[in-house]
């Protein structure tokens, strides 16, 4: 049996989650974690790793659109290397340019107010980083 993944968009105030199905083809909005402290933080992210028995995790890297590191990129790295070293489970960092954008359009186009985003935009950005992974692992050539 297959287990899911869970995808993390990871802000300073912050961290969308997302999780795939036991098959690694869909990825589904879990919950935005309001972050507390590191401790807290990473208290959380271990429940929902063990009540979803995820087997890695896919971090959203926020890259300047020139692919170069950005500074909330350098913090996501040293994030990413917390959460292997805490949890003992491969992380994979993912670009994420423009998911939080993107995020915003597909809550507009559902008719969401811009005044009700804040709640969700995280866990859709999680749901699109998370699913772009899932897509090129099981689509390498893009071809959809």
């Amino acid at each position: 049996m297959s287990s899911r993944l869970l995808g993390l968009d990871f802000g300073t105030r912050r961290i969308g989650v997302a999780v795939s199905d036991e098959l690694g083809l869909t990825a589904q909005p879990v919950l935005t974690l309001v972050r507390r402290n590191l401790r807290q933080d990473l208290k959380s992210l271990g429940r929902l790793l063990r009540k979803f028995n995820c087997s890695a995790i896919v971090l959203g890297n926020p890259l300047h659109l020139s692919g170069d590191l950005s500074p909330q990129a350098a913090n996501t790295q040293s994030f990413a290397g917390i959460l292997r070293e805490t949890f003992a489970l491969p992380v994979h960092l993912w670009d994420e340019r423009l998911t939080t954008a993107e995020a915003h359009r597909h809550l507009d186009a559902a008719g969401r107010s811009r005044a009700n985003h804040r709640d969700v935009v995280d866990q859709v950005a999680a749901v699109l980083i998370l699913q772009s992974f899932l897509d090129a692992r099981h689509y390498p050539s893009g071809i959809v």
